[in-house]
């Protein structure tokens, strides 16, 4: 049964307290020779939209079998379920709150269970606010060194999976429409418009979120605007991000996620 999967870590525990250490430690308790790889600790607190993007850029990086505990859990000692998944290339362990919908609409899901089998727990006693540490470490630890997905509690449907509700880029005669799903720590915002939504280069970015209309050129590299300056490119994920070259894009469009974004190709300018 035992095996040395590779451990991934993204929360929004953030690394001024001692949250992230002390599930690494529980991991270790388990099992001390397991790679941990942390993925980011500052997702935005209790931001559930942010860590399914971030989850969703990374997982695809690692190699097959890694184990992904994702912790952004708002709900965390509530009747929200705790559930581990095993999917074609990976596994996923944390709340079932949205934040792995990024990864299944990716990967499929083959089989899920909520986390009911306190033998491994960290203690069949859990903090009501530490579930991180009390359940999703020691679960991803077992799972890591091979214990079977089926012994770490009851099945549920995958269908059955919280999905965060994203609304999908809409293709139109004139161009494409989509949204801000995120924004990173430069600034820049990311849409929901992927690069095979966009045919050619003869098109601008138009932001209509105030009574005037924003146009922003587009380009292939940050520095194909002046210092200061608006551009839009696609960003290394193949998604259609906005952004300034040198300074924050979110500083000077004061855009948020779910914000409307609209691509408009020349010709009908």
């Amino acid at each position: 049964m035992s095996k040395n999967r590779i451990i991934t870590l993204l929360t929004d525990f953030g690394l001024s307290d001692v949250y992230v250490g002390v599930m690494k430690g529980a991991i270790a308790q388990i099992n001390s020779q397991l790679k941990v790889i942390d993925i980011t600790h500052q997702i935005p607190s209790q931001n559930i939209a942010a860590a399914r993007f971030c989850l969703m850029a990374a997982f695809a990086y690692f190699p097959p079998e890694t184990v992904h505990i994702a912790v952004v859990d708002p709900g965390v000692g509530s009747n929200r379920r705790a559930v581990a998944v095993k999917c074609a290339n990976c596994f996923l362990v944390g709340p079932d709150n949205g934040l792995f919908s990024g990864v299944l609409s990716r990967e499929s899901a083959i089989a899920a269970v909520e986390l009911t089998n306190s033998q491994y727990w960290r203690s069949p006693q859990p903090s009501s606010t530490f579930h991180g540490r009390d359940i999703f470490a020691a679960v991803g630890a077992h799972l890591a060194i091979g214990v079977p997905l089926e012994e770490l509690g009851r099945a549920v449907r995958p269908a059955s999976l919280v999905q965060l509700q994203i609304p999908n880029c809409a293709v139109t005669a004139t161009g494409a429409t989509g949204f801000v799903q995120y924004v990173d720590r430069f600034g820049n915002l990311i849409t929901n418009i992927p690069n095979n939504c966009i045919i050619g280069n003869n098109w601008s970015l138009t932001i209509s979120n105030s009574s005037d209309a924003i146009r922003i050129p587009s380009g292939k590299t940050y520095s194909d605007s002046n210092p200061g300056e608006l551009i839009a490119i696609i960003g290394s994920d193949g998604w259609l991000e906005i952004a300034v070259n040198g300074g924050s894009a979110q500083s000077v469009l004061q855009l948020q996620f779910g914000d409307k974004v609209e691509i408009i190709y020349r010709d009908y300018v």
